[in-house]
């Protein structure tokens, strides 16, 4: 079951503890997680696991590299497993729902700065703003009155 997992955290030069595997499991189901979603969906199968952990744990797989780290504005820093692409992230000004928006143009990095200071770009990366569906529902019947 683990055993794709287990490889990657070894490539990495990492051991395959149970904490390091579930978190990596859990980001895979549920990406854009924070520390304590996490401990919250790591409880059923590692109930011993403090937020402390699940923390270290986390610093530990990114520097790896085995997940990505973003921290939109007024948020706990999110967490995912999608990596090696550019992609953006569009967050819900409502209820905080954060999802994937592909980049528009080519590979890394997909927008260019009109001065980049001497800086050799890398990476963009880009976090939109707005409405989520249900959010943009519920806002209409209310100001429609339904």
């Amino acid at each position: 079951m683990y055993t794709p997992l287990r490889e990657e955290l070894r490539h990495s030069g990492l051991r395959a503890t149970p904490g390091r595997l579930e978190v990596l499991r859990t980001l895979e189901e549920h990406p854009h997680s924070d520390a304590e979603r996490l401990q919250r969906l790591l409880a059923p199968s590692l109930p011993e696991i403090s937020i402390q952990s699940v923390h270290n744990v986390l610093s530990d797989l990114t520097r790896a590299g085995l997940v990505r780290r973003i921290e939109p504005a007024h948020s706990a820093a999110l967490y995912e497993r999608r990596l090696d692409d550019n992609h953006h992230h569009v967050v819900c000004t409502s209820c905080g729902a954060v999802a994937d928006v592909d980049c528009v143009v080519g590979s890394a990095p997909c927008l260019h700065p009109s001065d980049a200071a001497g800086y050799r770009i890398e990476e963009a990366e880009v976090t939109f703003w707005g409405l989520c569906a249900n959010c943009a529902a519920l806002e209409s019947d209310a100001v429609s009155g339904a």
